[in-house]
């Protein structure tokens, strides 16, 4: 009958068949799963890029990739080098420490004030120079100050501070006896002589704001300029002074004050004890000195008191009332650095030796690396130092009565 299985032997063909087909089905599938597990297989045969890193063969060198090339380091700065300035301690270039000194003579009549140039000092000496009224003498050195003035006369113990550094000296004229000096050591001997009334109108100059004889200014590139064309070198110079680093805020005492009486003018210093600084008042003022050349208050790192014998000059002209000054040999000296003051003595063996400083037990004394402001006054003047000091580690502040001398 048409549409039936044959019965028998033909179903089993029937069945062998089927297997038959399955099996070869079956290898096909295993032939293709086969062909994607090697190389040139079906994921060769469709272009399927390999994986990136293939792990090699047994005994092979694997060659490692080079990375691209970059740009080598910037080469690092070299630190520069610093020196410790000769006049202040202060570490500067050796450049700077090997400029030569400027000394300017400053005037310091009431007409004359605010002054210029203290800020950029290095030192400044103070001291009596005719009819009770003082005169300043400001020493630069690792810094070109910018204006200076009013410059005044030379006197002759002024002279031989200046000699101490063989500084380019610059006046206005000057007494008798400093005229003759500056005319036999005034070319490097002792100083170089940049008076105004040789070298007035192009390193010196009268400036309109001011009426004379309170007017001559200069600057600090000027007086470098003068230096240079009269000889005087820049090259190391020694200290004259030991110098060390501040004193750590925790040890500084709370306050003191430093007055200086002159004829014409108190000076007073009040320490400052978050700036380990002296600021200066001037005639009880309320308010610190101000230097007019920058505006910023006038406050050394150390004040000298330099005590010594003073008298009238003999040199014809006893209405000027000038004076000489012992200035050579040896004297008292007060020394206030680091809100603390030490009673010591100054030495100077020649016109050009240098003024050192000594401690109670002969050694030299260390100041705060900074600005030294020297008060110099006569035997019969009077000054009163008041330190602060700890008392214990708490820190107690106690005012301690150091000096008050009179004639």
């Amino acid at each position: 009958m048409a549409g039936t299985i044959p019965a028998g032997r033909p179903i089993r063909r029937y069945l062998i068949g089927l297997i038959g087909v399955a099996i070869v089905a079956l290898a096909i599938l295993a032939a293709l799963q086969i062909g994607t597990l090697f190389p040139g297989g079906a994921s060769a045969a469709t272009g399927t890029p390999a994986p990136a890193s293939q792990p090699a063969p047994s005994g092979v060198a694997v060659q490692p990739s080079t990375p691209p090339p970059t740009a080598p380091p910037p080469t690092p700065e070299p630190t520069p080098e610093l020196v410790a300035a000769p006049l202040t301690g202060v570490l500067v270039s050796p450049k700077a420490a090997a400029q030569h000194p400027l000394a300017v003579m400053i005037d310091d009549q009431f007409d004359a004030r605010p002054q210029s140039g203290f800020n950029a000092a290095s030192v400044v000496w103070h001291a009596p120079a005719e009819g009770g009224i003082p005169r300043y003498m400001l020493i630069f050195q690792e810094q070109i100050p910018t204006d200076i003035g009013p410059v005044r006369s030379a006197r002759q113990y002024y002279i031989e501070w200046a000699a101490e550094w063989n500084a380019l000296y610059a006046h206005a004229g000057g007494s008798p006896q400093a005229i003759t000096t500056l005319y036999a050591k005034g070319n490097g001997q002792w100083v170089y002589n940049a008076d105004e009334f040789r070298w007035g109108g192009r390193y010196l100059w009268r400036v309109t704001d001011r009426f004379a004889p309170h007017n001559v200014y200069t600057d600090g590139k000027h007086l470098r300029q003068l230096a240079k064309r009269l000889g005087a070198k820049d090259e190391p110079l020694d200290a004259a002074w030991t110098f060390g680093p501040d004193k750590a805020a925790e040890l500084r005492p709370d306050g003191g004050v430093i007055k200086v009486s002159y004829p014409y003018e108190l000076i007073t210093y009040r320490y400052d004890a978050a700036t380990n600084t002296y600021p200066r008042y001037i005639d009880g003022s309320k308010r610190p000195q101000v230097d007019r050349a920058d505006g910023e208050v006038v406050a050394p790192k150390n004040v000298v008191i330099l005590r010594m014998v003073f008298g009238a000059l003999n040199d014809g002209h006893p209405s000027k009332h000038r004076l000489e000054a012992q200035n050579i040999g040896k004297g008292e000296a007060w020394v206030s650095t680091g809100g603390v003051t030490v009673k010591g003595q100054w030495r100077k063996k020649s016109a050009t030796a240098p003024t050192r400083l000594f401690g109670p037990d002969g050694e030299r004394i260390t100041l705060t690396a900074g600005q030294t402001f020297v008060q110099v006054i006569p035997m019969t003047y009077t000054f009163k130092i008041r330190d602060a000091e700890h008392t214990s580690s708490a820190a107690v502040i106690t005012p301690r009565l150091l000096g008050l001398l009179g004639p």
